[in-house]
């Protein structure tokens, strides 16, 4: 076996050693007796970064599908200056 697989039971009695590789850039192919089975790589640097600050409590993951956000309301017809009057009107 090379160094980029590595098997399950060397995998899980040396977990900290091969995630420290996987965290250097390094992918690694896992194998159960010869046959690869899956691969560790390292995520995305902007990946990364989001999910330190999730960690850190800095950022707040976002919920629900982006697409499902209501569109934001029309613009007013009502000029500015008529409704600041309105508003002025309304105090008096």
């Amino acid at each position: 076996m090379d160094g980029r697989q590595v098997g399950v039971r060397e995998l899980r009695q040396n977990l900290s050693k091969y995630l420290r590789r996987v965290e250097r850039g390094e992918r690694l192919e896992v194998t159960d007796h010869g046959r690869p089975v899956a691969v560790l790589s390292p995520l995305p640097a902007a990946d990364r970064a989001l999910t330190r600050l999730i960690s850190a409590g800095r950022l707040v993951a976002p919920e629900g599908e982006l697409l499902a956000l209501l569109p934001p309301e029309g613009r007013s017809t009502t000029k500015l200056s008529r409704a600041l009057q309105a508003q002025r009107e309304d105090r008096v």
